[in-house]
């Protein structure tokens, strides 16, 4: 397929008018839209800014490359927009960005689209090609330049980009891979070729792309390899590149600094990898504003358990619209639907939830082999009442553990190295990780879970102001687990003796660490991701429905000032029910059982929405402002 046929007169905007990356990412998907290729345009643009969220198209030499692969794209196309003066596109290399290839991928886009659209990113490392682009007069100029601009590179790879035989040079690996894997893939590792043809290296290129990888690099090839390049913004896989020099970089610098990684990976500066080791120094150089392994670590762990707070909590606030108690046969309530609801959304959902956390977490440690026994210890500190920070240590217990199991098996013969992943390291792994949470672990959280207990049945008759102060800032130490669940069980016990007072401050409690952080990404959107900022919409939903846990992912990526400001937050909330006079019969909080407490319902809401506020503004005065 040419590039022509998906680049036409239609997707075609020589003069662009926008000055900012936003305004230009908006006007671009608007001319697609109008050229009738997308479903939904709202859709498109989200899978758009999704990409860059991951990490900027603006490649630099004044290019951008927004992409997305999406089922809101009806037809496959590319459109090419252009600035002549250029526009800050947050380009890696500061400069302006003048010239943006906008490339649509349907969902079900076959090979030879990928390809086609791949093709194109190739084009642009040509510094000629990309000034006729500048200079041309209209539509039709530019499809006759990429018309002969693809004539001329109709000739094979091996004949663009000559490999020198074993006897020349000694021979350099390298395996390029974005997100989405269209652009940035080929244009990486063109770039490398490029410029080991030019420094006359011995090179091969592996790429990861949207079509699958093409040009895998054989066992054989990687035993020769003086050094393998990894240039890569997505995991590849690593573990066949044990005992060998690796350099780990994003795939941009491959683009932007391919002699250096050449030069470096000739020398052998990388590091030698083995399961589980951390990038190489050359990526820790470049990345100077890169996050800590163990952040990266939890991260990891947070964005894959997101979709099952996110997704379980509003189908249990559905659930609620039913009534409170709808979920349970025993009530008058009872709705088959909202049971189903609640089922799923909680008792699936959230269950599967702190286990998701643990084995993401160790897998980010030690690769696939520390998945099984991350999740198991998850499971184990689920069931064991150890919470999500019992789930934390699961994780990074098992991923640790897993990484001592891969350096004590090394001594074993190669023969047995296909054993390893799919039985030493998932029996060892899971049995040192279950012993250790089980016997070590979820005993003394189980115990300071009874002792909190018992002291806030002590607490019951004291001043009434410090009990709700406890008792909601205990509702958003853990958010669900142990700790909560104390104050849960205390606020219920109450109720069954005729005090209405303390549940109505663990409501409260309970609702104010989603409602504000919902807030303080609202307010405060420099200080949290676009994933976060996304997050925090339905935090509102959380919050109003009583889903405290709705604040974990926020917790967990940054505990030390989320945390205290949740707790700072729900303790005040509790208190100011208390010195209103709040009672709440109902075993349960949200939106839902306001009308019906005891005590002015206006106040009661006022309570909680101080308590939001109070952790919104300490959330926005402690965290930075995050690198976008």
């Amino acid at each position: 397929m040419k590039i022509t046929e998906l680049i036409t007169k239609e997707t075609i905007k020589l003069h662009l008018e926008s000055k900012k990356k936003a305004d230009v990412i908006d006007e671009l998907v608007q001319k697609l839209d109008e050229a009738g290729k997308l479903n939904s345009k709202e859709d498109y643009k989200e899978a758009i800014m999704a990409r860059e969220s991951q990490s900027t198209t603006g490649i630099g030499e004044g290019i951008a490359i927004p992409h997305a692969k999406t089922a809101a794209v009806k037809t496959p196309a590319i459109e090419f927009g252009r600035s002549v003066d250029g526009l800050d596109y947050d380009s890696l290399d500061g400069q302006p960005s003048k010239l943006f290839f906008m490339i649509a991928a349907s969902e079900g886009a076959n090979n030879e689209h990928l390809e086609t659209l791949s093709k194109l990113s190739t084009f642009l490392m040509d510094t000629a090609f990309r000034e006729g682009l500048l200079r041309a007069a209209d539509e039709d100029e530019i499809i006759a330049m990429i018309n002969a601009k693809e004539e001329a590179e109709a000739e094979e790879e091996e004949e663009k980009f000559p490999v020198k035989t074993e006897q020349d040079q000694p021979l350099i690996l390298a395996v390029t891979a974005c997100p989405t894997g269209i652009a940035h893939t080929y244009m990486a590792a063109d770039s490398l070729k490029a410029k080991a043809a030019e420094m006359g290296m011995n090179l091969k290129v592996e790429t990861n792309g949207s079509s699958g990888v093409k040009n895998r690099l054989t066992s054989s090839e990687i035993e020769k390899a003086t050094a393998i390049i990894v240039a890569a913004d997505k995991q590849v896989e690593m573990d066949r590149f044990s005992g060998k020099t690796v350099i780990q970089v994003p795939v941009a610098q491959a683009i932007r600094n391919p002699e250096r990684l050449l030069t470096d990976a000739a020398a052998k500066k990388g590091t030698v990898y083995s399961h589980g080791s951390k990038p190489s120094n050359s990526e820790s150089k470049e990345n100077g504003k890169q996050k800590s392994a163990f952040y990266r670590h939890l991260m990891n762990g947070v964005s894959n358990m997101l979709p099952f707070v996110v997704g379980g909590g509003i189908l249990i606030a559905i659930s609620f619209m039913f009534g409170i108690h709808s979920a349970d046969p025993k009530d008058p309530s009872y709705n088959q639907f909202a049971a189903a609801l609640d089922t799923i959304g909680g008792k699936t959902a959230f269950a599967l939830m702190v286990a998701v956390l643990a084995g993401f977490i160790a897998r980010s440690i030690a690769d696939s082999p520390g998945f099984a026994p991350g999740m198991v210890g998850g499971f184990l500190a689920s069931t064991g009442q150890s919470g999500f920070l019992g789930g934390l240590i699961a994780g990074f217990l098992a991923g640790y553990i897993v990484l001592a199991l891969k350096k004590l098996l090394a001594w074993l013969p190669s023969s047995l190295e296909g054993i390893k992943p799919v039985l030493l390291y998932p029996v060892f792994g899971i049995l040192f990780t279950g012993l250790i949470m089980i016997f070590v672990i979820n005993g003394p959280v189980h115990a300071l879970n009874v002792a909190l207990s018992d002291w806030l049945q002590g607490l019951g008759k004291g001043n009434a102001i410090l009990v709700g102060l406890l008792l909601g800032g205990m509702m958003a130490i853990d958010m669900g687990g142990p700790v909560n669940k104390a104050a849960f069980t205390f606020g219920i016990a109450m109720i069954d003796a005729g005090n209405f007072a303390p549940h109505a401050a663990i409501m409260a409690g309970g609702m104010v660490p989603p409602l504000g952080l919902a807030i303080a990404t609202t307010i405060f959107k420099t200080k949290f991701t676009k994933q976060e900022r996304e997050a925090g919409k339905t935090c509102y939903v959380m919050g109003l429905s009583f889903i405290t846990e709705g604040a974990i992912p926020f917790a967990a990526a940054d505990p030390g000032r989320v945390i205290p400001s949740i707790v700072a937050g729900s303790a005040t909330a509790g208190a100011l029910t208390m010195l209103f006079g709040i009672g709440l019969r109902a075993p349960h909080g949200g939106v839902f059982v306001i009308p019906f407490v005891q005590g002015n319902p206006l106040l009661y809401a006022l309570a909680i929405v101080i308590g939001a506020i109070v952790t919104a503004l300490l959330v926005g005065f402690w965290k930075k402002p995050v690198q976008q």
